[in-house]
């Protein structure tokens, strides 16, 4: 054999020893992919599928969206307590077979409502599940579930008794562990206006301790702290057990706030209780100063009488409705106007309710009265009504009742109001506000 040939020989050995080598490696290439592929796979899969659960994300330019199941969801919503005509609080609605959340749940979603309110859950946990799943199920309708905190408890709520609160506390836990798999959930709200009571405007309470204390206004200190404090518990506990669902702080107006800001952190949002008539004011800025949390307007309206010409006022109900929803939504997160803190509202309320002006008289119950009871000059159009009261509790409903009975319950008579906000949540091109538009 020539040198050449021995060469050419030893050439073709090595390419083929070389292309062996680059089949094992490519072998070993792709086995490496596929192992990967395998091994990261399910976590890609959970990046491009929706987060479960309902959460408030803070945004970079610190304002505040609420997410549902990954999903930026705006609250659209109403408290809901349907009281018939001729019952009042005491009316169980949960237990009336002609189901009148059926014939709600379908106005509200041609109305475009998304959540409906309700303060406190009935005693039969069946009943209530049966409710929210229909609400959910039949119309896409979420819950936001609240608890008096025993607020109304007779004589007075006793916030400073450790007895009081551990008893307040088991029925709050024992609501979310009944509820908290709902997929119709949206979340917690805990208490409504039960801050006033730390001020002693309504159902005031006290213990030894605060007794002890000479100056009044570090009694009203001491209370909110004890207040707030066991807000914040209630909330961390749920949390615990529930970390699918935010936890609302149910407030009247901005009252006591710097009071939550130190001693009730744990919450994920403030539901505010509020009647200032066109607008909100300042409330979206004092909030971001004082403390700052997402805002759910969880109560804010208008009635619909006119307490100085003594008559019907649809159109007035729904300019101040339309305003206050226009206000909402000017301070909606990524908007160029407004704080970015607020998440939605729910309106109060529904239905109106024909038991208010007099609650111990049977007899008031069916009739819709027109006596207004108290004063508030935010609602401008009526405000020279005699002894300037003007607001009237039995007439705040978007939705009317007739004393005819439609399908078992008192038929529906969808107001103005029910309309304009329909259009303005189809199509929300906000009005002129401060000399800026969005």
């Amino acid at each position: 054999m020539t040198k050449l040939s021995s060469n050419k020989a030893r050439s073709k050995k090595l390419k083929g020893k070389g292309q062996k080598i680059e089949g094992r490696g490519q072998k070993i290439v792709f086995w490496v992919f596929l192992f990967s592929v395998f091994c990261f796979l399910p976590f890609v899969l959970s990046r491009c599928q929706p987060t479960p659960g309902v959460r408030i994300q803070k945004l970079p330019n610190r304002h505040y969206q609420l997410i549902v199941n990954g999903s930026f969801y705006i609250i659209k919503g109403v408290c809901y307590n349907p009281v018939a005509i001729g019952s009042n609080h005491e009316y169980d609605w949960w237990s009336d077979k002609s189901k009148p959340w059926i014939a709600d749940g379908k106005l509200m979603k041609e109305m475009g409502v998304n959540t409906i309110r309700l303060y406190q859950a009935h005693e039969d946990p069946e009943e209530v599940k049966q409710v929210i799943r229909d609400f959910y199920n039949l119309y896409g309708i979420r819950t936001l579930m609240g608890d008096w905190l025993g607020f109304w408890e007779y004589p007075c709520p006793f916030y400073g008794d450790d007895k009081f609160q551990s008893k307040v506390k088991n029925n709050v836990i024992a609501m979310v562990n009944l509820y908290k798999d709902e997929p119709g959930i949206l979340g917690w709200i805990l208490g409504n206006e039960n801050n006033y009571s730390c001020l002693g405007y309504v159902n005031a309470w006290s213990n030894e301790d605060i007794d002890k204390e000479p100056n009044p206004q570090k009694q009203k200190s001491m209370r909110a702290k004890i207040y707030y404090s066991f807000v914040n518990d209630l909330s961390k506990e749920i949390h615990k057990i529930d970390p699918l669902h935010p936890v609302g702080l149910g407030n009247g107006e901005l009252v006591g706030l710097e009071f939550a800001n130190e001693f009730c952190t744990d919450v994920d949002f403030v539901a505010c209780i509020i009647y200032r008539g066109k607008t909100f004011g300042n409330l979206f800025k004092s909030l971001r100063m004082t403390f700052d949390k997402p805002v759910l307007l969880a109560e804010f309206g208008a009635d619909c009488y006119d307490a100085y010409l003594k008559r019907e006022d649809q159109d007035m109900q729904a300019f101040f409705l339309q305003s206050q929803w226009n206000q909402i939504y000017e301070n909606l997160a990524n908007n160029k106007i407004g704080e970015g803190n607020c998440i939605g509202g729910t309106s109060f309320e529904w239905t109106d309710e024909w038991w208010k002006h007099n609650s111990d008289n049977p007899a008031s119950w069916s009739v819709h009265d027109t006596q207004n009871g108290w004063s508030n000059g935010s609602y401008y159009f009526d405000i020279r009504a005699q002894c300037n009261k003007n607001m009237d509790e039995e007439w705040f409903g978007i939705v009317a009742l007739s004393e005819q009975l439609e399908n078992g319950i008192n038929k529906r008579l969808p107001r103005k109001a029910y309309y304009v906000i329909r259009e303005f949540w189809k199509h929300p091109v906000l009005i002129k506000t401060r000399g800026k538009k969005i």
